[in-house]
């Protein structure tokens, strides 16, 4: 069952690692992102990264997707972590069980509006954003488990 999916442009990182996994009770964290599966270091990076007990699983977006949706992932509390807004509205979009988007960290762009001190976007991005919010997917900003939530449906 899938616990959440995470936007973090650093993906997997003590915030994400400790507070977000023990919050949601995650024991298994999927890393969904194709630029990690060709980085042997950010591979070896994010291992070291992960708290003990918890499975990691590294996939490109593609296998990430297939292996939501053929079932492999339901027995897990599963934790999808992503690097981009423009990913999520992906694995969103294609994985009817994801049903909570939660924002963390998105770098400053060229062009890019700002949601809140730490999240930027593209319009591109705002409009899939809105899509997926469309389709009833609960879209959130917050860095850490404890802090307050941003509604992102409000300030679209």
């Amino acid at each position: 069952m899938i616990q959440l999916l995470r936007v973090d442009h650093r993906l997997l990182h003590g915030q994400v690692a400790f507070s977000w996994t023990a919050s949601l009770g995650a024991d298994c964290i999927l890393i969904a992102n194709d630029g990690v599966m060709k980085d042997d270091l950010k591979k070896t990076t994010m291992k070291l990264s992960k708290p003990s007990g918890v499975k990691l699983v590294m996939k490109n977006l593609e296998d990430s997707i297939g292996a939501i949706n053929s079932g492999v992932t339901d027995k897990y509390k599963l934790f999808v972590i992503v690097e981009s807004v423009t990913d999520a509205v992906k694995i969103a979009e294609s994985c009817e069980q994801i049903r909570h988007i939660n924002i963390g960290g998105v770098k400053k762009v060229e062009n890019g509006q700002q949601l809140s001190k730490t999240v930027w976007v593209t319009e591109e991005e705002k409009n899939g954003l809105r899509k997926v919010i469309d389709r009833g997917v609960d879209v959130d900003i917050r860095l850490v488990p404890s802090d307050r939530t941003i509604n992102v449906a409000r300030i679209l």
